[in-house]
């Protein structure tokens, strides 16, 4: 297909363009910027007068996989475009973990023409159990980016140490969420003033450090390459400041949750408010803020995680933390660009050009652009940056309606998104 895309704002971040710039798509890639090229006849044209035109957004951490399923689910993929969402790391499902190749093609065949492309994250070890290692090399074959232990930790040391050299002998990476498991145990928000109002157990901050300092440790003896996920405190932070001056192999994302919100958030045990990782105090949210601001962390992730109704009706601590994200990702970072007076440019690179560097830095041959110039995958979205949408579960394509930010007027909202030069999303008028 050849598609027209006239009349937009090009905001581009990765080669520095913003400005309106007419956009020729053919074969699936960036034909033209700008000016049309010799004997270009589209077959569709979008008039884009008012929006914006993106590269498509790079979530770090989504899940849409049906519960406990090798299977995508159709709402979550759909919610994915609804926000622009043209790529997404997806973390192992506890449930039904990818440690075998078999189970790899098994979902991997349920991908479509026209879907949000997904990269799948490998299990660590068998069963998420974190004593016996997968086979990382005929993961990585079979289509894993990288390989992870999602929520679950590794107790026994050793086991991480043998993955870590496994996966460096490989030239593979490792995508590991900081946490201790045994400082993790039982709690259901982060230590504190407030978690003791509460009477909540309480997530120390030494989680977070103390799981660092054994990945860095561990990191110096065998070379390998990790990418930190979801970050959430300012000590956790420096640490990572520290390592990236000493030339560790490290990247890092947060999530958007963790970037607006605190644990005084919570209210009187609000469900949508647990999330994991928790939510901290406003010393670690401005921390979180400020190392996006400076590109200590590359990227901002919405950590899209659908809960059933039943789920959030529990009490507080026995309740599934998590919350939907993906069509909040874009309005999330917009509106940190506008608390916090960023370019808007810069903002978008933390959800285009800086997830696809980490990307390019774990995977080459399976990493998205990120951006649009010439020759690019014509992945991208149209957005109002102007417009104010209120955000409700009726708003969202997301099986799970539950989001700590429901009842807010959020910033920008997409219109339209094309992945591989096709249009795959239309938002309804």
């Amino acid at each position: 297909m050849r598609l027209h895309i006239a009349d937009g704002r090009l905001i581009d971040p990765a080669n520095g363009v913003d400005g309106r710039h007419d956009l020729y798509i053919a074969d699936g890639r960036v034909a033209a910027v700008g000016r049309e090229p010799d004997g270009f006849q589209a077959d569709l044209r979008l008039d884009a007068s008012g929006l914006a035109v993106l590269p498509g957004l790079i979530d770090l951490s989504a899940r849409v996989t049906q519960p406990g399923a090798a299977a995508f689910a159709p709402a979550e993929l759909r919610a994915a475009l609804a926000g622009g969402v043209t790529c997404l790391v997806l973390p192992p499902d506890a449930a039904a973990p990818l440690d075998e190749p078999g189970k790899v093609d098994a979902l991997m065949r349920h991908a479509a023409p026209g879907q949000c492309r997904v990269r799948p994250l490998g299990a660590m070890t068998v069963g998420l159990a974190g004593e016996t290692l997968a086979e990382m090399d005929l993961l990585a074959r079979a289509g894993c980016l990288a390989y992870a232990q999602g929520d679950m930790g590794i107790a026994d040391t050793r086991v991480l140490w043998g993955a870590m050299r496994y996966a460096s002998g490989l030239g593979h990476a490792l995508w590991l969420r900081p946490q201790d498991p045994w400082l993790a145990r039982g709690a259901a928000a982060a230590s504190g003033a407030y978690a003791e109002r509460l009477g909540l157990e309480g997530l120390p901050p030494q989680a977070e450090t103390v799981a660092l300092q054994t990945i860095f440790e561990l990191q110096r003896a065998t070379g390998a390459r990790v990418h930190l996920a979801r970050l959430s405190t300012a000590a956790g932070l420096e640490l990572l400041r520290a390592a990236r001056r000493e030339g560790l192999p490290v990247t890092a994302d947060v999530s958007a949750n963790s970037l607006h919100l605190t644990d005084v958030d919570i209210g009187f045990f609000d469900t949508n408010f647990h999330l994991r990782p928790p939510l901290r105090g406003q010393r670690d949210r401005d921390a979180i803020q400020a190392a996006l601001a400076d590109g200590l962390v590359d990227a901002l992730c919405s950590d899209h995680t659908p809960v059933e109704a039943r789920a959030k009706a529990e009490p507080f601590p026995l309740s599934e933390p998590g919350a939907t994200g993906l069509e909040l990702l874009l309005s999330l970072a917009l509106k940190w660009a506008r608390d916090s007076r960023r370019p808007v440019a810069e903002a978008l690179a933390r959800v285009t050009s800086g997830p696809a560097a980490v990307l390019d830095r774990i995977a080459p041959q399976a990493a998205p652009a990120g951006q649009l110039g010439v020759g690019a995958p014509a992945d991208l979205c149209l957005a109002d940056l102007d417009a104010e949408w209120l955000v409700t579960p009726g708003a969202l394509q997301s099986h799970g309606g539950h989001t700590p930010f429901a009842g807010m007027m959020l910033p920008g909202r997409v219109r339209a998104t094309v992945v591989g030069g096709s249009l795959a999303w239309e938002t309804p008028v």
